[in-house]
C-alpha cells in the first residue's frame, strides 16, 4: 500500500502557503480535523470533570478517549499513560519521583545522543540526591552508539538509564533493547525519549523494554503537549508531592491541576488521523496505526533516500552527517566554508522552511565538534512531497553557487 500524497496534504491548511516544510522534528504541522476537535471540546458544553451534567461528561470522555489513543498508538496500558505539558516537563517531573530513593554511591546513565531534556533533568536529579553520573557515548563519525561506553556506563550501582529511541539532530535509533535488557540485568529502571521516534516508528514500548516512555503529539500532526507511559503497577509505586485533596489514583496522582480537557481532544483526534492512513487495514485502532506507520516509513524513506542522492550530487560543498545504519528520514548537513544560518535565511526566501541551530541537542552537536555554530536540518513529514524535494535541491545548488 502507497501514501496518498495529494489526498494527504489536502488535509493540511498551512499547506496552501505554498511553503516546504522541512521542520517536522521541531513540530508537524496539523491536519483541519484536530482543529476542529479542540475547537468543538473547547466551546462546548464543558466543565470539570463528572458523571452528572453533559458538560461533566463531555471532560470525562476527553480525558478517556485521550489515554485510549495514546495506549493505541504506543502499546500501552490507559492507565499507564500520564498527560503533561510537554516531555521535558514530564522528564523533570518524574526525575524527582525517582531521585527521592537515590543515595550517594549510586549512579545514573545518560547518552550524549540525547535531547538535553533526556540529559539535564536527570544529571541535575542525580547531583541533588549525592548520585554519580555516567556517560553514554557516540562515535561522531558514524553517529552510532558507542558499544563499549554501553558496557562502561552500566554498573551493578547503575539506578537508571536514559536513552533516545531516535537523535532529533541526526535521525540515530541506537539499539534501545539491547541497552535496556543491560540497565535491567542490574536492577536499573530505563527511561526513554521517544519524541522524535514516534513521529517516525511503529512504537511497542514493552519490546523497546521502557519502563518509561515519553512522546509529543505535536511531533505527529497533533496540539502541542507531553505524554508519559509506563505499566501502571510501577506508577503505583512511586509517590509523588501533591496537593492533599488531589486524588491518589494511577495516573491522575502525576496530573497537577485541571486538565485541557481540549488539546487532549485534539491529540486523540489526530491519533484517529494517522489510523486512517492506511484503509482497509485490520479491525481494531493499533493494527490500524501499526498499517499507517508501515506505510508512512516506506514513503518518508523514499523521499529520504532522493535527498541524499541530490547531496551527494552537490559534492564537497555539503557534508551529511546523519550516517547511522539505522535512522530517521532526518538529515543534519552543513556546507564547509559557509554558514548553516545563512543556508537557512537562503531557503527561507524560497519559502522554504529547514532550520539551522543544535536543537537542544546539546552534547550531540559538541560531539559533532563542528566548525560552524549551527547546522541545517532537513526534516521530513508525511505530508512532504516529491515536489518539495525537488524545491530543496534546486534551493541548496543555488545557495551553494551563490
Amino acid at each position: 500500500m502507497t501514501l496518498d500524497i495529494a489526498g494527504f496534504r489536502a488535509h493540511f491548511p498551512a499547506l496552501l502557503t505554498g511553503t516546504a516544510y522541512f521542520d517536522g522534528p521541531g513540530g508537524t504541522q496539523t491536519p483541519a480535523v484536530v482543529g476542529a476537535a479542540i475547537a468543538d471540546a473547547i466551546t462546548g458544553p464543558l466543565s470539570n470533570r463528572g458523571l452528572g451534567a453533559g458538560s461533566e461528561s463531555n471532560a470525562e470522555a476527553a480525558v478517556g478517549g485521550f489515554r485510549a489513543a495514546m495506549a493505541d498508538l504506543l502499546g500501552a496500558h490507559p492507565r499507564g499513560v500520564v498527560y503533561g505539558r510537554s516531555a521535558t516537563q514530564l522528564t523533570y517531573d518524574f526525575s524527582r519521583h525517582l531521585a527521592k530513593t537515590w543515595q550517594p554511591g549510586d549512579e545514573v546513565a545518560v547518552s550524549r545522543l540525547d535531547h538535553d531534556s533526556n540529559i539535564r533533568p536527570w544529571v541535575q536529579a542525580a547531583a541533588a540526591a549525592g548520585a554519580t553520573v555516567r556517560w553514554i557515548d557516540f562515535d561522531p563519525d558514524t553517529t552510532e552508539i558507542d558499544e563499549a561506553s554501553v558496557a562502561a556506563a552500566i554498573t551493578e550501582r547503575t539506578k537508571l538509564v536514559a536513552i533516545t529511541a531516535a537523535s532529533n539532530l541526526l535521525g540515530t535509533k541506537p539499539p534501545v533493547r539491547r541497552i535496556a535488557d543491560a540497565a535491567h540485568a542490574v536492577g536499573a529502571l530505563v527511561h526513554v525519549d521517544g519524541v522524535h521516534y514516534t513521529a517516525h516508528a511503529a512504537v511497542d514500548v514493552k519490546a523497546l523494554g521502557s519502563d518509561f516512555f515519553t512522546c509529543s503529539p505535536y511531533k505527529f500532526l497533533g496540539p502541542h503537549c507531553g505524554v508519559l507511559v509506563a505499566d501502571p503497577d510501577l506508577l503505583e509505586s512511586l509517590q509523588p508531592d501533591k496537593l492533599l485533596p488531589s486524588t491518589n489514583e494511577v495516573p491522575e496522582r502525576f496530573e497537577f491541576g485541571t486538565l485541557p480537557y481540549e488539546i487532549m481532544a485534539g491529540a486523540t483526534a489526530a491519533v484517529d488521523f494517522l489510523a486512517a492512513i492506511a484503509p482497509g487495514a485490520a479491525a481494531g485502532r493499533r493494527a490500524r496505526l501499526l498499517a499507517s506507520a508501515h506505510v508512512v516509513d516506506g514513503y518518508e524513506l523514499g523521499l529520504r533516500s532522493r535527498i541524499e542522492a541530490g547531496l551527494a550530487h552537490l559534492g564537497d560543498a555539503v557534508t551529511l552527517h546523519s550516517k547511522a545504519r539505522d535512522r530517521t528520514p532526518t538529515l543534519l548537513v552543513t556546507f564547509p566554508g559557509r554558514s548553516s544560518a545563512d543556508a537557512y535565511r537562503f531557503l527561507v526566501g524560497r519559502n522554504i522552511l529547514a532550520p539551522a541551530g543544535s536543537f537542544y541537542a546539546y552534547e550531540a552537536f559538541r560531539r559533532l565538534d563542528l566548525e560552524d555554530s549551527a547546522a541545517l536540518r532537513v526534516g521530513l513529514a508525511p505530508y512532504n512531497s516529491d515536489d518539495d524535494v525537488d524545491r530543496l535541491l534546486t534551493a541548496l545548488d543555488e545557495f551553494i553557487s551563490s
